[in-house]
């Protein structure tokens, strides 16, 4: 009788860690979710402030020409190509902004400041909302490689998570100290 009520007792301990495993699981993935749309909508602004910049005519014609093709490719991208076009975006900016003082020409041109102040934040918080995502990734990825998460299944039909590889190193001068964030 002790032995079919340690077997017991065993059993509804497995049942529990594994529907708490599960659980957890689920709440992984739903936050994935949630900071990819949040990654989504940081990467959609930064590409709708750098349009904007690259039509109101207060940069050089080509640098003009380069941002808007970067940014138009970057929200046009299919989603196999996004984190290529996202990146070729923060290359455009990087080389928009290589000269300390093209920040100063954008500045003194009228609204100048504003879109100034809306780019730094946006590019400021592209890294942020990616290692929040990638972050989400990796901890999903380490409780699926559990053999009894395989075994058993336990993620269902849910795909496995893939990170955001992208470069989001911002120019240096609109993060530099001192930077009009706005």
């Amino acid at each position: 009788m002790t032995t079919v009520i340690c077997v017991v007792a065993a059993l509804i301990l497995l049942g529990m860690y594994l529907s708490w495993t599960a659980g957890r699981l689920d709440r992984l993935h739903a936050r994935i979710d949630a900071a990819r749309a949040a990654l989504d909508a940081q990467l959609l602004r930064r590409a709708s402030v750098a349009q904007e910049l690259a039509t109101s005519g207060v940069l050089d014609p080509a640098a003009s020409i380069v941002l808007y093709e970067a940014a138009h490719a970057a929200r046009q991208a299919e989603p196999d190509q996004r984190e290529v076009a996202e990146s070729e975006l923060s290359q455009a900016l990087r080389a928009v902004f290589a000269e300390p003082d093209a920040v100063a020409e954008v500045q003194a041109a009228p609204g100048g400041t504003d879109i100034v102040g809306e780019l730094t934040r946006a590019v400021r918080r592209v890294p942020m909302a990616r290692r929040f995502h990638n972050d989400a990734v990796r901890a999903a990825r380490a409780l699926r490689r559990h053999r009894l998460v395989r075994w058993l299944r336990l993620a269902g039909h849910a795909p496995f998570p893939l990170a955001f590889e992208m470069d989001d190193e911002p120019p240096a001068v609109l993060t530099a100290d001192g930077a009009t964030a706005g």
